[in-house]
């Protein structure tokens, strides 16, 4: 793969593979990373500590990377992003690291996840989306069906569900 220049950063040989057990670890820490640097721009201290707590239960993490379709992107030795795809088409973990942000690493884990669904006889992605990444789904081509507000550990966020017709 060439290079890509995105203005920020610049990404040689950033590879998608599949997600196994010895990622964990670096998946986890990842996402506490971005809800706290990326999404915190739009969500208040008390929504991120519900979203992603300072000490994670690992096994719930595990059992939920366990299944379903889970890709990784790494870059070098670096984890940069990674994403889900569970057994309905729901898109259900998009994650980037800050370092990487804006570098082309979700688009391309969603591209990959788009021809896998396809692959398995998907027609109709959807997910549920936070008010940080409605701007990246749309992009996307996915459309906003409706405005949610879900809770977690007892403190309300809001999100989207978004839907994408596949041709």
């Amino acid at each position: 793969m060439g290079v890509i220049y995105t203005g920020f950063l610049v990404i040689e040989a950033m590879v998608v593979r599949e997600y196994r057990a010895h990622h964990l670890e670096a998946v986890v820490a990842l996402f506490g990373r971005s809800v706290r640097q990326i999404a915190g721009r739009d969500y208040d201290e008390q929504q991120i500590a519900a979203w992603a707590p300072e000490h994670p239960d690992m096994d719930v993490w595990a059992d939920r990377l366990g299944s379903g379709t889970v890709l990784v992107a790494e870059e070098g030795e670096r984890m940069a992003g990674f994403a889900r795809l569970d057994e309905d088409g729901n898109i259900d973990l998009l994650y980037v690291d800050p370092a990487f942000e804006r570098c082309g690493v979700a688009t391309r884990l969603v591209e990959k996840l788009t021809e896998m669904a396809k692959n398995l006889g998907f027609r109709r992605l959807h997910a549920d989306v936070s008010v940080t990444a409605r701007p990246f789904f749309e992009a996307q081509g996915f459309e906003v069906v409706e405005g949610q507000s879900v809770e977690r550990r007892g403190v309300v966020l809001r999100n989207y569900r978004m839907v994408r017709e596949e041709k």
